[in-house]
């Protein structure tokens, strides 16, 4: 099985990144292939970054750099669940990625991105710079929603159209097969 840490950026009150992440989670745990997580950043409560040393040498003093670091290094591969903020994505997903480094290298990472015309795809595109840096694979499959609280119920759940599903199946797939193939630049970078 291939770990999946699904990663929900957004931290506001109000917001509704959950909705979206229990979709695609939804959609990522009937996969035969992908035993998936949730890591929501609002739960998960990260200070500003505050390791005195470079998360290059993984050599952490805090408690919550520790717990993060595990969960993260655990993974094969992610799907971040982010909104578009000005044309950005959100600042605590931005300090998670910086809190580590190591435990990001070669594993892909695929997108749900949700927001309004552009359907969260600068914020994407920003995120790509960030993750390649941190020797991630950004997978080219994605899902992108726009005006994505059309798709969202009076009881506040989020419904895919078969546009959507298809766009996600198709990203998982992806996610898998990078997963497979970096497992062995994993192998390599331990020996």
């Amino acid at each position: 099985m291939i770990k999946i840490k699904l990663i929900i950026a957004s931290t506001r009150p109000g917001r509704k990144g959950p909705s979206v992440g229990s979709w695609i989670y939804e959609i990522a745990s009937k996969h035969r292939e992908i035993e998936v997580e949730i890591l929501d950043l609002a739960t998960i409560n990260l200070p500003f970054l505050d390791e005195p040393k470079h998360p290059r040498f993984k050599d952490y003093t805090q408690e919550h750099t520790k717990k993060w670091s595990k969960m993260i290094d655990e993974s094969d591969g992610f799907i971040i669940v982010t909104p578009e903020y000005n044309f950005g994505y959100p600042a605590p997903l931005k300090n998670a990625l910086d809190f580590l480094f190591q435990e990001w290298n070669y594993k892909p990472v695929a997108f749900v991105s949700y927001g309004g015309i552009a359907g969260g795809t600068r914020a994407v595109q920003q995120l790509k710079q960030v993750v390649t840096a941190q020797k991630m694979m950004p997978i080219m499959e994605a899902v992108n929603i726009p005006f994505f609280t059309k798709h969202i119920d009076e009881s506040g759940k989020f419904n895919g159209d078969e546009i959507l599903i298809k766009s996600a199946e198709d990203m998982l797939n992806e996610l898998v097969k990078w997963a497979e193939a970096m497992s062995m630049m994993r192998t390599k970078k331990a020996n």
